[in-house]
C-alpha cells in the first residue's frame, strides 16, 4: 500500500473556499487501477492558518506514479494554483509519499456486506 498526502497551510477565514474547491470537483480516482480512498483532512489552527491534509491510499506507489501521469489527474488539476482575489494557502503544498512497512486491522470490528 501506498499514502500520499499534500499538506495545505489555507489562510485563516479561507477553510470554506478551500472545502469548497475539492468537494465540488471531478477526480476521477474512481477510474484508476490501484486506487482505494481518498480523504480531506482538517487539522489544528495556528494563527495564520489551518492545516488541511488530502490523503489518498492506493494499492502500491506504481499506481500512484501511474495516476500522476495520467489525463485524468491533469484533468482533476488543472484549475490548481489559479489566481484568486485573495490567496487560498500560505505557501506551496507540501507532498508526502509513504509506502507501508507495517500494517494492522482491527479484527473485532464487523464486516460490511459487498455492494
Amino acid at each position: 500500500m501506498f499514502i500520499a498526502m499534500n499538506r495545505f497551510k489555507v489562510v485563516k477565514g479561507e477553510e470554506a473556499a478551500f472545502e469548497e474547491i475539492w468537494s465540488s470537483r471531478k477526480t476521477r480516482l474512481d477510474e484508476m487501477a490501484g486506487f482505494e480512498a481518498f480523504h480531506l483532512l482538517k487539522g489544528p489552527e495556528k494563527d495564520d492558518h489551518t492545516l488541511y491534509s488530502s490523503h489518498t491510499t492506493w494499492a502500491s506507489k506504481e499506481a500512484f506514479t501511474a495516476w500522476t501521469k495520467s489525463e485524468q489527474f491533469r484533468e482533476s488539476h488543472r484549475n490548481a494554483g489559479a489566481p484568486r482575489e485573495r490567496p487560498l494557502y500560505l505557501g506551496h503544498p507540501e507532498f508526502e509519499g509513504f509506502e507501508t512497512v507495517l500494517s494492522e486491522t482491527n479484527p473485532n470490528r464487523p464486516r460490511q456486506a459487498a455492494e
